[in-house]
């Protein structure tokens, strides 16, 4: 028998995903591109998808040692270990941050923000209204959509 899925619903509208449009900018080239990335607390890292990666021809640092990729299953990625990671700038109005995004298959999401971005920015997600959030980051105010 198949479980169904719980979805939570605020007032009328139906919660789905934390999202928020970024900028991403290859270091070697400064080329930009505009994405939807994924807000998850439950990532351990920031992570993006090998298939845009290599699409997009961002520049792959290999890493010394693979890393295994555990799913929220507790299963092993079925796309392997993350083998790489790529410098990126990301830019969101007037910020911008120079980090490593781990690579890796299989993902549903270009990018994926985990706890280590989502802790060193502490957004403020407004859960009563349902509406926004606000991230403080350097005395810049950063406005992303809690609903679709």
């Amino acid at each position: 028998m198949e479980k169904k899925k719980e979805v939570r619903k605020l007032g009328r509208k139906t919660l789905r995903e934390v999202t928020v449009k970024i900028g991403l900018e290859r270091i070697d080239t400064q080329e930009g591109v505009t994405v939807e990335a994924l807000l998850d607390s439950g990532a351990t890292g920031l992570v993006m998808s090998s298939e845009f990666t290599k699409k997009q021809g961002f520049k792959l640092k290999k890493l010394e040692r693979p890393v295994n990729v555990r799913n929220v299953d507790g299963s092993f990625n079925k796309e392997g270990p993350i083998e790489n990671t790529v410098k990126v700038n990301i830019y969101y109005q007037r910020h911008r941050e120079r980090t490593e995004i781990d690579v890796i298959g299989g993902q549903k999401w270009t990018v994926i923000l985990g706890m280590p971005w989502l802790a060193h920015h502490n957004p403020e997600i407004d859960w009563r209204t349902g509406c926004y959030g606000t991230l403080n980051t350097n005395n810049f105010l950063f406005y992303f959509i809690l609903f679709f």
